[in-house]
């Protein structure tokens, strides 16, 4: 059995004391309702997935407008607030820690998701060729060309993610995480194949990363620095982006987020270049994701190249993954075919480790 006793060690994240390094990453799943308020079953999801280091929460949407795939989340009412609490209350019973990822989808959206039937927003009418989304009802649409937001915009976008964090901190989220990944908006301001701004919102990297340092900032007033993560993927093709330089973008980020002291900066790994390019320039630990066998996860903790490794498909077939790895269990493959929507099937009916032995 491979040694995995760094792994499995305990890390602090800020103001966070972590049992493991063991992180479950953020995944879509589709099961919320109509208003974007959790269902009592993702109390049940979550919970049993309580023995990671810590939970990423799926992306939850901080506005109606940042919302553009069928029944995920919301953080933007009072009665999300209350759908959240129990969940959290159930992962803090099982003995776990959970945060909520904040996030806006931009031009990743269709007109029947947003308010009056609008245009989805994002930093320059560029729509994502090639993508296909998927309006209330689960059938595929493409996503029409977007509407630019003004500069005098922006502001209240960043006020939603503020508020979010503060809602998030009502239902008692150990923390929040910014999403900044995946060709949603943020990452759409960063990323020059999606904003050709000419205002202080675009151009040189530093400009593309003025809207993730003011939602960072804001974010952290409503929930401290050190329960607050951001995420990035600077290589990740999905949802239509891509970056003339992703080397000198990231390491930009990086170092411009360096000095809000995060709990946390997870960071979906491509080439080493680009990867390297941000650790160095972020000069405090990284949270790795994407790909990870746990035994590659060993060795890059124990490489010093992260503090710990997040976790995505991995976790919706083994709720126990922690366990797995300590007693060195093989992995159950999760059924891709009930990865979105749906009901327990494929989301709280994995078995733990003890049932299949069983």
């Amino acid at each position: 059995m491979t040694d995995l006793t760094t792994l499995l060690s305990p890390v602090t994240l800020g103001a966070l004391t972590l049992p493991n390094r063991v992180l479950m990453a953020p995944m879509t799943r589709s099961r919320a309702g109509a208003d974007n308020a959790v269902l009592p079953i993702t109390a049940t999801y979550y919970a049993q997935r309580a023995t990671a280091g810590l939970i990423l929460t799926e992306a939850t949407a901080v506005s109606p407008q940042g919302v553009g795939y069928p029944n995920i989340p919301g953080i933007f009412t009072d009665a999300h607030v209350e759908a959240w609490r129990p969940v959290v209350d159930a992962v803090h019973a099982a003995g776990g820690r959970i945060a909520l990822q904040l996030f806006h989808v931009g031009r990743i959206s269709l007109p029947a998701y947003q308010p009056d039937g609008a245009l989805p927003v994002a930093p320059s009418a560029i729509a994502p060729a090639g993508t296909t989304l998927y309006g209330p009802d689960f059938t595929p649409g493409t996503p029409p060309v977007p509407r630019a937001l003004e500069a005098s915009e922006i502001p209240a976008i960043v006020a939603q993610f503020a508020a979010g964090a503060r809602r998030a901190k009502a239902a008692g989220f150990d923390a929040v995480e910014i999403h900044g990944a995946s060709g949603y908006l943020i990452d759409q301001f960063l990323r020059d194949g999606a904003n050709t701004r000419t205002d202080a919102y675009g151009g040189s990297p530093e400009r593309r990363a003025r809207v993730l340092l003011e939602i960072t900032e804001a974010v952290a007033k409503e929930m401290g620095a050190d329960r607050t993560g951001v995420r990035v993927s600077p290589e990740n093709p999905f949802n239509d982006m891509r970056d003339g330089d992703p080397r000198a973008t990231y390491a930009t980020v990086a170092r411009l987020l360096r000095s809000f002291d995060l709990a946390w900066f997870e960071v979906v790994r491509g080439t080493p270049a680009v990867t390297d390019a941000i650790r160095e320039a972020y000069q405090r630990p990284l949270v790795l994701n994407t790909g990870f066998t746990a035994e590659e996860a060993e060795a890059a903790i124990r490489a010093d190249l992260a503090v710990a490794v997040s976790f995505g498909a991995p976790y919706i077939a083994n709720p126990d993954l922690v366990e797995r790895f300590t007693q060195g269990a093989p992995l159950a493959t999760p059924d891709r075919a009930t990865f979105y929507g749906g009901g327990e099937a494929g989301y709280t009916d994995y078995p733990l480790l003890g049932a299949v032995a069983a």
